[in-house]
C-alpha cells in the first residue's frame, strides 16, 4: 500500500487560488489537503513539517503593490514564528532538506524567486539571482498561452510532458536573471523547464502577445537543481477539466485539463514511483 501523502496550500494577505490548487491536490491524489492562512504558520498552530507538498498560489499577495511578493518574501525571511525559536523562513530550510517537494504559481513564483529559493543555484536559498519584473506590454495580461517543456529538465513536475496550454493572468510576469552568467547556467543545467512558445509548443517565442509579458529567452517556469522545486507565471491550476478550456464548446478535448498532469507528477514522485 503506498504511503499517505499530505500537501499545504498557503493563503492570506491577497491570495485568491487556493481553492483549485487544494482541488488540484485532491484530484491528483493526495490522502490529506489543506488550506492554511499564513498566520497559522505564524503562530505555530500549523507546521510545514507535517506536509509532504508545500503549494504557493497566486492572486494579488500584497495587491501587488509593493512589488511582486517582495513584501510576502521578507515576512518569510524575518517573520519569527510564535514563541521566537526559529523563523518561518527556517521550516522552509527544513522542508527543502528533507527533500520535499514545492510549487509556486505566479504570485507563488514571484515569491519564491524573491525569497531566493529559485533557482537557488549552489543550493543557496535565501540569495535572489533572478526577478520578474513588470510586463513589457505595460498592462496586466489575461490570456492563454501555449508552453514548450523541456524533457530533459530535471523538473519533478513537467516529467513526461511536450507541451502546454495554460491560462496566465498577472502584471508582473517578465522572468529577467541577474545577469547573462546566470542564464547561461539556467540553460546548461536544464533549469528552464517551461518557455512561452508557438502553438505547436516546439519553438520557444519572443513574440506578443505568444510570450504575454517579453521574459528573456521566453522563460514562463524554472527549477532548482534538484527539480523539487518549480515555479511558474501559467496557472496550472486553473486547467484541471476540459470545461475550463475556452473553447471547450467548439472542440472534442479530453476530460482531464493539462494542469492537472502537474500535480499527478507530485503526487507519484512523493509514493515513490520510479523517475
Amino acid at each position: 500500500m503506498p504511503k499517505k501523502i499530505s500537501a499545504i496550500v498557503i493563503t492570506g494577505n491577497g491570495t485568491n487560488c487556493e481553492m483549485e490548487m487544494a482541488h488540484a491536490c485532491r484530484l491528483a491524489g493526495f490522502d490529506k489537503v489543506d488550506i492554511v492562512h499564513i498566520s497559522e504558520l505564524l503562530c505555530g498552530t500549523k507546521r510545514l513539517d507535517d506536509y509532504d507538498f508545500l503549494n504557493l498560489p497566486g492572486g494579488f499577495l500584497d495587491g501587488d503593490d509593493l512589488g511582486s511578493a517582495k513584501a510576502g518574501a521578507n515576512r518569510i525571511l524575518h517573520a519569527a514564528v510564535a514563541g521566537g525559536q526559529e523563523r518561518l523562513y527556517d521550516q522552509f530550510a527544513r522542508f527543502i532538506a528533507a527533500g520535499k517537494l514545492i510549487l509556486g504559481v505566479c504570485n507563488g513564483f514571484q515569491l519564491l524567486v524573491k525569497l531566493g529559493m529559485l533557482p537557488g543555484l549552489d543550493g543557496v536559498y535565501d540569495r535572489q539571482t533572478v526577478t520578474l519584473i513588470f510586463n513589457d506590454s505595460g498592462r496586466f495580461e489575461d490570456r492563454w498561452v501555449y508552453l514548450r517543456v523541456d524533457s530533459d529538465s530535471p523538473c519533478i513536475f513537467t516529467r513526461g510532458l511536450r507541451g502546454l496550454y495554460l491560462p496566465v493572468r498577472h502584471g508582473e510576469g517578465k522572468f529577467v536573471p541577474q545577469d547573462t552568467a546566470t542564464l547561461e547556467r539556467l540553460q546548461r543545467q536544464k533549469l528552464i523547464a517551461l518557455q512561452y512558445s508557438d502553438a505547436l509548443c516546439r519553438e520557444a517565442t519572443m513574440d506578443y502577445p505568444e510570450n504575454p509579458n517579453g521574459a528573456v529567452n521566453g522563460i514562463a517556469g524554472i527549477c532548482n537543481e534538484t527539480g523539487r522545486i518549480f515555479g511558474l507565471m501559467p496557472h496550472p491550476e486553473a486547467y484541471l477539466h476540459r470545461t475550463n478550456h475556452p473553447r471547450w464548446t467548439r472542440e472534442e478535448l479530453p476530460e482531464e485539463g493539462m494542469g492537472l498532469a502537474l500535480f499527478r507528477n507530485a503526487a507519484a514522485f512523493l509514493h515513490g514511483d520510479v523517475y
